[in-house]
């Protein structure tokens, strides 16, 4: 018997577990889009998947207390950056956050991207793809390109060496390659004297 496109969809949901964020072209392999979209709308009325906002649904993590957890906001950023086959890269607050410079989780989280800009609300959280230049685009999705991006959003002078030197203990070999690798990037030139400082200095530590 032919399996239909809803178990199909309910399949590979399972198959992800708890906090899947995805949307419709993760799941193109499965059937047309009109069978998809109309799985979607079963699964969601059912209470198995959620509609986090237009052709962005999760399979929601639970907690016993608390009841559906909150999507985390970069996981919703990936299913977007799939949908449009796009590179992405966190930026401003959020990218500051994501390495320890900062504990506020900003309101409005900004990722840039090579393709098309689009602003996307889910619940209290509004997340902006902005689109950028292709340099700018250069290290994205790496730790290298994380790192760019808080600094630039710190600003220069507003971190010392003592910052520096907590946060270079929290490196890894793998992402001091990246650095090394990438410093070509790094702009303006006091992040690039960041990147040499935190090589040297780790280096030393060997």
């Amino acid at each position: 018997m032919t399996q239909s496109v809803e178990n199909k969809v309910k399949s590979r949901v399972y198959g992800h577990k708890r906090g899947w964020v995805f949307s419709p072209a993760d799941l193109a392999d499965l059937g047309s889009d009109i069978a998809i979209h109309t799985a979607l709308s079963r699964l969601t009325e059912k209470k198995i998947i959620r509609r986090l906002t237009r052709g962005i649904y999760d399979y929601p993590r639970i907690h016993k207390a608390l009841g559906k957890l909150a999507a985390p906001p970069e996981d919703i950023a990936r299913a977007l950056a799939r949908k449009d086959k796009a590179k992405i890269q966190p930026t401003g607050a959020y990218a500051a956050n994501i390495l320890g410079f900062s504990n506020q989780v900003p309101a409005k989280i900004v990722y840039l991207t090579d393709r098309k800009a689009r602003i996307v609300k889910v619940g209290k959280i509004t997340i902006e793809l902005r689109n950028t230049t292709l340099r700018n685009m250069a290290t994205a999705g790496r730790f290298s390109g994380l790192l760019i991006q808080a600094l630039r959003y710190i600003g220069k002078g507003n971190i010392g060496k003592k910052e520096l030197s907590g946060f270079r203990k929290r490196i890894s070999d793998e992402q001091i390659k990246q650095l090394r690798a990438d410093v070509r990037y790094a702009s303006p030139a006091w992040i690039a004297d960041i990147f040499r400082y935190l090589i040297k200095k780790k280096e030393n530590d060997v």
